[in-house]
């Protein structure tokens, strides 16, 4: 069997094996993980960034390759997470232009888009690194232009490439002196090679193995071998210590005032951290970026447009955790210059507002307010010359103003009466400025989000000429019941009614713990239905009490 001819309809079985693989073998990938901070997590980034592609494919009818490429290339840049997510999603845009609107493609036009892809996305990183998932898709490229000059069979070529990129792979340790050190090849580009088989099998019509062939790594891929990979760094030899991804939809009157130009953003955004990717097309930007200060280069995209799936993770804390460093960590030699202590009850908003900059969150809010004392302990805690104090519940600011005054520090309690308040306010955190300054613009901040909430009812009663029954779920928006409904999902949708307006643009759902997937899943849907223009963040606030807390901006 030969294939002299890729169309679209090959491709599009190519791009779903490769999705389809990489799921199966995305725990194995994220243990491989340990460049630039080991965080554990290169498989499920780049499995859900291919995903995000396929299914962007699977809408596709068309047999034509440019367009079934140039919808992957979108589904990608929507999906793309992490470094690896990000310059896999640059390696196929690339790709998808490097087909020059061909409807087919031979193996000369096939190698000249694989070509095109690692020229895409060397330039999309502002430090290529080699040793990682870039040196791999260089090589494969390389092997396929050279391949190309004598073969015309598309599977021979694809045969070709897989087996250059295996062999880049196990030589990624000798250009990375830390994965040597480990024992381990590249994580990123142990993704590449694991798509690659995906569309080799489905270029040959095979079967798909349960696992990809990890290169070497039967008795080296653990969780206990990962973890032993982080002793080689110390928590304090990390620079820039939050791991920032957000986008930028571009909106036509901020563009008038402030033009984009990606080499001139990308070159702003150098100067204030690492490992930093920017891509863009003609209606986004996406940012990833190891930062000391993410509200900087967040005020920077601002300029641009709105601010959408912005995504804020500490490293410190991440690596802290996995060296077994928390006791050191919370007692500094010296005090922060600021610390924020907030409230949340849920573990999953716990951890939200930690990878948001949090430094000490204390377990609470409704039914569960915590006392003066809680508070003045976590002020004292978080071990800082100034404290800005998030109650985020209108029942906790008098316990916190309170808190306040007792306490030997300067505090300023920012009174937020619920969480997407809270998180508003905490992303208008700038260190740079004054207590006082920070006070005022969090506060502001807050003023601009609205809030609404799922709950059920503990009694009969009648609000606002709303007949409520006991076990009705009732929805609330910013303190005032709207809706009552025996079934939650008719509530949440008559809550969105008054909720949500033309205006608004971004929606976040914090789902409880009472809620399943299933169910999320089937809001979302409704949400894209009903409100095509709003942006979807969801987060697994694993809250009690409240079903859903929903963030509108």
């Amino acid at each position: 069997m030969a294939v002299q001819k890729l169309d679209g309809k090959l491709f599009s079985q190519m791009v779903l094996a490769g999705a389809h693989h990489l799921t199966n073998n995305a725990k194995k990938i994220d243990a491989l993980n340990v460049f630039p901070v080991p965080d554990g997590d290169t498989g499920t980034n780049m499995n859900l960034s291919m995903t995000s592609g396929a299914n962007e494919v699977k809408k596709q009818k068309s047999e034509n390759i440019s367009e079934v490429a140039g919808a992957f290339s979108k589904g990608l840049l929507m999906g793309a997470r992490g470094n690896s997510g990000v310059i896999l999603s640059q390696i196929f845009r690339g790709f998808a232009k490097g087909m020059d609107n061909k409807a087919t493609l031979t193996t000369h036009d096939l190698a000249v888009a694989f070509d095109s892809g690692v020229q895409t996305a060397y330039k999309a990183v502002m430090k290529p690194v080699e040793g990682t998932i870039l040196t791999v898709a260089k090589d494969a490229a390389k092997k396929a232009v050279e391949v190309a000059r004598n073969e015309d069979d598309v599977i021979t070529l694809m045969e070709m490439v897989l087996k250059e990129a295996k062999a880049s792979l196990k030589r990624t340790p000798d250009l990375l002196p830390v994965l040597k050190e480990v024992g381990v090849v590249d994580s990123g580009g142990q993704g590449l090679v694991t798509v690659y088989e995906g569309f080799l099998a489905a270029l040959k019509g095979e079967e798909l193995p349960e696992e990809s062939d990890i290169v070497e790594m039967d008795d080296l891929v653990s969780a206990e071998h990962h973890r032993s990979a982080q002793d080689f760094m110390n928590t304090a030899d990390i620079e820039f210590g939050y791991c920032t991804e957000f986008m930028v939809k571009f909106e036509e009157e901020k563009l008038k005032e402030h033009p984009f130009d990606e080499t001139a953003f990308r070159n702003e955004l150098s100067e204030h951290g690492d490992s930093l990717l920017v891509v863009s097309d003609d209606e986004i930007v996406k940012v990833h970026v190891h930062t000391e200060y993410p509200g900087n280069v967040l005020t920077i995209g601002q300029r641009h447009g709105s601010l959408i799936n912005m995504k804020i993770e500490n490293m410190r804390e991440q690596h802290t955790a996995i060296v077994g460093e928390q006791k050191a960590a919370t007692k500094p030699k010296e005090k922060a210059e600021f610390g924020i202590v907030t409230v949340a009850m849920g573990s999953g908003l716990k951890t939200l507002f930690e990878s948001l900059g949090a430094t000490v969150v204390i377990e609470g809010g409704q039914t569960m307010n915590p006392s003066t004392q809680d508070i003045a302990t976590a002020i004292e805690k978080a071990y800082a010359k100034n404290v800005v104090v998030l109650p985020n519940n209108k029942n906790i600011v008098m316990a916190a103003e309170q808190a306040a005054d007792v306490v030997d520090v300067n505090v300023a309690v920012v009174a937020t009466k619920t969480i997407p308040q809270g998180i508003s306010a905490l992303l208008a955190f700038h260190p740079e400025e004054d207590l006082e300054a920070n006070k005022n613009n969090m506060t502001e901040a807050s003023s601009h989000v609205k809030t609404g909430q799922i709950t059920y009812a503990v009694r009969d009663t009648q609000i606002d000429g709303i007949h409520i029954e006991n076990g009705n779920f009732m929805g609330i928006n910013d303190g005032k019941i709207v809706t009552s409904h025996k079934d939650r999902f008719e509530a949440v949708k008559e809550l969105f009614k008054d909720l949500i307006t033309e205006d608004d643009e971004i929606l976040t759902i914090l789902y409880g713990e009472d809620v399943d997937e299933a169910e999320v899943n089937q809001l979302v849907s409704f949400v894209e239905e009903n409100y095509e223009e709003v942006e979807i963040e969801v987060h697994d606030g694993k809250q009690p009490i409240y079903s859903y807390i929903f963030s509108v901006e």
